[in-house]
């Protein structure tokens, strides 16, 4: 396996180099610059100034009224030039575009006394963003550079209103949705992100925890936008090489043996015409279980590789043309504690995902600009090596307590594969200055391919194995094709410039399953047993939902705003969960799976609604204060179809997926923000937040089939339930060229099921009832630090290096992760997986030229 990841590097950094979109206008990846200049003295309306965004071809001019406005500007951190025959010029360095927002700035110039006069000047970003309806977070390069982090992912958990595990806002880890410059990188089978990316490939990122607007859908938690570099006129490189096993081994075994190293290039093939970008990263570990994982294999245990790359033809002013290529690797070995003395009995994965796109922007006019894209995106996900034929099914043998599996391999063995072809086109106009007018379509064709082959031992709900019961089937082999299909219309209304605003969109989503719905009957052979027959088929209904956003952005005195924003929210059930185990072949054989698709599922659906106000206090702090009510319905669970009791005839064999779960989340977040003091800047916020619901699992309702317990039916906390959380981050020079970073943590205890056990298959009192999650765990609280000593050389500051030291859990607090039915952390074994990761430093360089 590891000479076909190499393999697989080499080709993807081939394939990733020469590939690049620098500008394309994707959705959620552009913004607008606009604003009003003044002679300084008279205070009248300058008339022609040019306004030119340097390193790029954007520009425009003012009006009779001294008004500006470009349109179509891709995000990121931009100098702007400001010129007029007979004033100062005026140069404004590190202007930030935000993707789908108005980025403001008025200016008032100066007569010239001389000629080639020229003023810079340090743009500062707005304390308040007057035209977001809607909560959201916009992360730059800058800051990305300096957190303590090692994936964009990592950037999301540190946001107000998510959990340590992802969640956000009470929903589940599944229910956000990824996009990288505009388009989804989604793991539809399982759930969750589907690619990494380089963090050197990334000019910021916007994290949406509240209403977000028309033209995104298939999400109901949050959607995270990643917006890429691109090449310009300047060439650029840099590099960047970290480790943490610098100390030896003898004197700190608080290491995973993990490295990283990143190569970044980008500049003009021809000036003004065509441009490059490409960033390129591989990572290798040994875990933070290397002294078990030494006694079985050979270094490294863990290894990746992520590459991204653009390429963009400029035609015309109005006419460009782009490719995109990403890709994505990663080799691993699970590391479960009750295999830790036969872990070669656990089957190797691997993940390789990859997509490419092609842009086609054209400005019909300064008011009016389209998009057409198409992308192709694949995920092929495998466990276990060689053939499935090779997959011997045999039972683990177990140690005389039945704790430790000792010898026998893992009966599993799965080839995944996930194609998405898709094809979309945006427009976008300015009606008189006050309406920006968003129309789009999108067509999603899938072909998900799944093979499985999975056999797990019966366990109690404390977890002992079950030694002389059968094997339960998870397997599964299907092919299936699905369409999906949006449109949206969104009219962002400026009530008054600069001030109040309104945004009304509607989408509309459709859905075909293109799967066949499997008629089953159980016919009686005796008392109590049952044979399953299918009688026939009946194709799946197809399924469509209009989805109503509306969203005020309204500012009241010099620093006041306050909003207010309410919408529906669609996403389609994963697809694992629509196809498994329907097959006429496996509905037929006997070894059948236990746990059946639905391919008749609804979508899941939330009605969210959010209000807030911001304050500034003063030229540098902000505090906002927000509300947020958020209803899930017709969310995924199981149910045991068979018509005996499953747990008494010991038949597990069928079960399907149902939309019979609801929840409910609500909270509260307040934010404390200072912004534009190199001294020192950051935020502090407090949540408050609570997370009820019937189900927290698709599989919930066949586990208490199996296990004996009555189907929950009053809402209880979630395992997510995060009510209290404190989070912190503060930038602040040290010393001369030291910048250090500190982010902090902190939630109250989360909850967990209590319901103990005196031997590991009866409860200690026979006689308690079963209650979902009634108690909670501990507080946790990690802190992380990250130092940098800048070194500047060449003219001026041509070369720039940094040397920084990056520690997690600076504390080495032992914060704990979960907790079993009897209240041991750890469980009867102690498993120190039950706490989160010790203290680990990172020693790095990054040098850029």
């Amino acid at each position: 396996m590891k000479r076909i990841f190499a393999a697989n590097v080499v080709v993807g950094f081939y394939l990733i180099s020469p590939i690049s979109v620098a500008g394309a206008s994707f959705l959620g990846t552009h913004g607008i610059l606009e604003g009003r200049i003044l002679d300084k003295e008279t205070r009248r309306p300058l008339v022609a100034v040019n306004v030119f965004v340097m390193e790029t071809n954007y520009g425009g001019a003012t009006d009779t009224e001294g008004y500006y406005q470009i349109n179509n500007i891709r995000a990121g951190v931009y100098n702007v030039r400001f010129s007029m025959i007979g004033y100062k010029t005026v140069v404004m360095r590190n202007v930030t575009i935000l993707p789908d927002l108005r980025t403001r700035i008025d200016m008032e110039m100066e007569e010239a006394v001389i000629e080639l006069e020229t003023i810079e000047v340090r743009a500062e970003k707005p304390l308040i963003q007057k035209d977001l309806g809607a909560t959201a977070y916009s992360i730059g390069e800058l800051k990305i550079e300096k957190l303590p982090i090692s994936s964009f992912r990592e950037v999301v958990l540190l946001q107000p209103g998510t959990t340590l595990e992802g969640n956000i806002r009470g929903g589940k880890t599944t229910e956000i949705l990824y996009m990288v410059d505009g388009l989804p990188v989604q793991d539809v089978v399982a759930g969750g992100l589907g690619a990494s990316l380089p963090r050197s490939a990334i000019t910021g990122m916007t994290v949406t925890t509240g209403g977000f607007e028309a033209e995104y859908g298939n999400a109901m938690s949050g959607v995270v936008n990643v917006v890429t570099k691109g090449g310009t006129n300047k060439t650029i490189l840099s590099g960047r090489f970290e480790r943490d096993d610098w100390i030896p081994e003898a004197w700190n075994k608080q290491q995973d043996r993990a490295m990283e190293a990143e190569f970044t290039a980008g500049g003009p093939i021809v000036r003004d015409r065509l441009y490059y970008f490409t960033a390129n990263t591989v990572t290798a570990s040994d875990t933070r279980w290397w002294q078990d994982f030494d006694k079985f294999f050979a270094s490294p245990i863990t290894q990746e590789f992520s590459g991204f790359g653009k390429i963009e033809g400029v035609f015309s002013q109005n006419i460009r043309m782009a490719l995109q290529g990403l890709y994505s690797a990663r080799e691993w070995r699970d590391y479960e504690f009750s295999w830790r003395f036969n872990l070669a009995g656990l089957p190797p994965r691997d993940r390789h995902a990859y997509r490419v796109a092609g842009i086609l922007t054209v400005t019909l006019s300064d008011q009016t600009y389209f998009t057409a894209t198409g992308s192709f995106y694949s995920l092929r996900s495998r466990i276990g090596d060689g053939p499935k034929e090779s997959m011997k099914l045999s039972p683990f043998e177990y140690d005389f307590f039945l704790r430790y599996i000792t010898a026998g391999t893992r009966n599993w063995w799965a080839d995944t594969q996930q194609r998405m072809y898709t094809a979309k086109g945006d427009i976008t106009h300015h009606i008189e200055r006050m309406h920006l007018v968003k129309l789009g379509f999108e067509v999603n064709q899938y072909d998900i391919m799944s093979d499985v082959l999975k056999y797990e031992p019966q366990i109690t709900y404390f977890g002992k194995p079950i030694p002389t019961a059968p094997l339960l089937s998870f397997s599964n082999r299907y092919n299936y094709q699905p369409v999906t299909a949006s449109a949206y219309i969104q009219d962002k209304i400026e009530l008054v410039r600069d001030g109040s605003n309104i945004s009304l969109g509607l989408r509309w989503d459709y859905f075909d399953p293109e799967a066949e719905r499997p008629l089953v009957e159980f016919v009686p052979i005796a008392q109590d047993e049952y044979r399953q027959e299918v009688v026939g088929t009946q194709r799946s209904r197809k399924k469509s939902q209009w989805s109503p956003r509306v969203s005020a952005a309204l500012p009241f005195g010099e620093s006041s705003f306050f909003f207010l924003n309410l919408g529906q929210y669609f996403q389609i059930p994963l697809f694992e969960y629509l196809y498994s185990g329907i097959t006429p072949a496996q509905l037929h054989g006997a070894a059948r799976s236990v746990l059946t698709g639905n391919p008749d599922l609804e979508p899941e659906r939330v009605v969210a609604v959010e209000t807030g106000i911001k304050q500034g206090l003063s030229p540098n702090v902000v505090v906002s204060v927000t509300y947020f009510r958020k209803s899930f319905k017709n969310q995924i669970d199981s149910k045991t179809l068979i018509p005996f009791d499953s747990k008494s005839a010991g038949d597990f064999g069928f079960a399907s997926y149902v939309n019979n779960s609801q929840a409910n989340a609500s909270g509260i977040e307040i934010v404390l923000s200072r912004e534009r003091d190199e001294r020192l800047s950051g935020s502090l916020s407090y949540s408050y937040m609570t997370t009820e619901g019937v189900s927290e699992a698709a599989a919930q309702g066949l586990q208490y089939a199996q296990w004996g317990f009555p189907v929950a039916t009053r809402p209880f906390p979630l395992s997510w339930d995060q009510r209290h959380t404190i989070k912190a981050d503060a930038e602040f020079h040290v010393w001369e060229r030291i910048q250090a970073n500190l982010v902090l943590l902190y939630n109250s205890p989360r909850p967990y099921t209590y319901y103990p056990t005196r031997d590991g298959f009866t409860p200690l009192d026979s006689t308690k009832v079963f209650v979902p999650n009634n108690k909670r765990m501990e507080d946790v609280l990690i802190v992380n630090a990250k130092l940098t000593r800048d070194f500047v050389a060449g003219e001026p500051g041509d070369v720039r290096f940094s040397v920084f030291i990056d520690i997690r859990n600076v504390l080495n607090r032992r914060n704990v992760r979960w907790i079993d039915s009897s209240g041991r952390i750890g469980g009867e074994l102690g498993d120190p997986g039950a706490y989160y990761d010790p203290r680990r430093i990172r020693i790095g360089i990054r040098a850029d030229f």
